[in-house]
């Protein structure tokens, strides 16, 4: 079935192009992700595990997402992609977890009833897991039908400590650092081996369209890309993040040509030092978190992940965009800005130019 998108075809090499020599540090200003909406439609990524269970053929699920890929228009350098989302965390599902929708919380958990004990967390690869076989079905069905035209991307799996505290509850997990420190590294290197197996799988599916990777974070990559987070590095020091987190972020950051970090909010920052010291890591991709002040507030944050030799990816207004490139300059930044969708092409192409006026301008 062929697809209608709000997108230029002919734009496409050059704004590969472009992601290209971001990546290498080539690019002389910043990249600008910019997405409007033709008219308003509803789009609800959470749809694959609250109203598409595992009974709904893929060929039905994608005809739900069709129209609202083709309601998308796309400005600037961002390319078509379109992510098979279930929830964050749908690899404690492959691991045998349980995934419970919440559609009056327009959330999925995935989370077991009861902490499990160590002795029976003894994780292995399964090809044939009812979810991992759901993503494979999704994913290859999306290839057949938009793979020349859209990038898929990877789905969003979950940090690797996080999954563990989906089986040991996280409050118990905080225990356990202390109490059963061997047991968290025996499990995690064992989650981490899985975590690698499964998405190099899927990755090798849609590297070959020639498409390139994306992830859920709209950074786009010619190789391979993804976007790398936790939830529970919040709530422990920068010792035990090293300890027990660092060394498969490291593994998994290894296994991608361009790997980002998601940094959500300001008690992960006492950990950007540790993860700007490796040489694995590409970007951090900067959220200020719920009630917190907007980006253009933490620019000495945007300057020190500059500083620190990494990409940086944030989301900002219109204003906020001119703003963080005036103070920091735009090279190396990913700007991921929102605008209203009814703001017309011309006024977008107006922005873009003072954009680059201002990038020059702080340039020199």
């Amino acid at each position: 079935m062929s697809i209608n998108l709000h997108f230029d075809e002919e734009k496409r090499a050059g704004i590969e192009q472009a992601w290209t020599e971001w990546w290498a540090g080539e690019l002389r200003r910043p990249i600008v992700v910019m997405r409007g909406r033709a008219q308003r439609l509803h789009w609800d990524p959470k749809q694959l595990t609250e109203k598409f269970f595992l009974d709904t053929p893929a060929g039905e699920v994608l005809d739900y997402f069709q129209p609202r890929l083709e309601n998308v228009c796309h400005y600037a350098d961002s390319l078509p992609t379109f992510g098979p989302y279930f929830g964050s965390g749908l690899g404690t599902a492959f691991l045998g977890g349980n995934v419970t929708p919440k559609p009056e919380e327009r959330t999925v958990w995935f989370e077991s009833e009861e902490t499990v004990p160590f002795e029976e967390l003894n994780f292995t690869h399964d090809p044939n897991n009812i979810w991992w076989r759901r993503v494979l079905d999704i994913t290859n069905t999306a290839i057949e039908r938009w793979g020349d035209k859209i990038t898929i991307c990877d789905i969003v799996y979950g940090g690797i400590i996080d999954l563990l505290g989906n089986f040991r509850k996280m409050q118990q997990l905080l225990y356990d650092l202390n109490d059963y420190p061997d047991e968290v590294i025996r499990v995690t290197n064992d989650i981490a081996d899985i975590w690698i197996r499964y998405y190099d799988e899927a990755a090798s599916l849609i590297e070959k369209v020639g498409r390139g990777t994306s992830n859920w974070g709209n950074v786009w990559s010619p190789g391979r890309t993804f976007m790398h987070e936790s939830d529970f590095i919040y709530m422990i020091s920068v010792q035990m993040f090293e300890r027990f987190v660092l060394p498969n972020l490291d593994r998994c950051f290894q296994q991608m040509d361009h790997s980002f970090f998601h940094l959500d909010g300001e008690g992960a920052i006492r950990h950007l030092d540790t993860l700007l010291s490796l040489d694995s890591l590409s970007g951090i991709q900067w959220v200020p978190g719920e009630g917190q002040p907007k980006v253009p507030h933490w620019m000495p944050l945007l300057k020190r992940i500059k500083a620190g030799g990494k990409l940086c990816q944030v989301g900002v207004d219109l204003d906020g965009a001119l703003e963080v490139v005036r103070e920091v300059g735009g090279r190396g930044l990913c700007l991921v800005v929102g605008h209203h969708p009814q703001m017309p092409p011309e006024e977008i192409d107006d922005f873009l130019a003072v954009l680059a006026k201002e990038d020059v301008d702080a340039v020199h």
